[in-house]
Order: C-alpha cells, then sequence, then structure tokens
C-alpha cells in the first residue's frame, strides 16, 4: 500500500460554490486529484474509473492522505482525513502499448 499527502488548497474555488455557508469538496475534485497522483507516483495512465464511493464530506482544512495500490490493470484507493474515510473506489489503468 502506497501513502501520499493529497493537498487541496483551502481557498480552492470548488469550495466557494459547492456549497454555500457550508463548503464541501466536490468528488470529481477528489477524483482528479487522487488520479494525477497515482499516474505521476507510478508512471502509468488511468483510462477510466471503475468505481467510487463518497463516504465523508471533505471540508476545507481537511488533512488529505491517498493511499493505494496499483497493477497492471487496476489502482485501488482511499481518501482519509485521519481515520475519517472520505473516499474509496477503483481507476481502470489503460494497457501500456496506450500510454
Amino acid at each position: 500500500m502506497t501513502s501520499l499527502p493529497l493537498p487541496v488548497a483551502i481557498d480552492h474555488p470548488a469550495y466557494a460554490g459547492h456549497f454555500p455557508g457550508r463548503p464541501i469538496l466536490p468528488g470529481v475534485v477528489l477524483l482528479d486529484r487522487a488520479q494525477r497522483a497515482v499516474e505521476q507516483a507510478c508512471g502509468i495512465v488511468i483510462s477510466g474509473i471503475a468505481m467510487a464511493k463518497f463516504l465523508s464530506p471533505c471540508q476545507p482544512g481537511d488533512a488529505l492522505v491517498l493511499e493505494f495500490d496499483a497493477s497492471d490493470v487496476a489502482v485501488r484507493f482511499e481518501i482519509r482525513s485521519g481515520e475519517r474515510r472520505i473516499a474509496s473506489g477503483r481507476f481502470t489503468v489503460a494497457p501500456a502499448s496506450q500510454a
């Protein structure tokens, strides 16, 4: 299991519109950050998402950690803030010939 910090600026623009008065980070931003971190760490290309679950809202200032296991065909991941599970899922990996 690989573990990486997954920083998101406290003033990320997505917080402003999602939701005024009680900001949370949209799931699409979490998935984008996780995908980019895995691709950079492993030197692979993610081709899609097979499954994602959003378990707890991410609020400004939450310190996020990405934990993942990568294989030739998939990457299982979990995003946490301390002991709280924020999201989990599985990315699909592009074949090496398409990377």
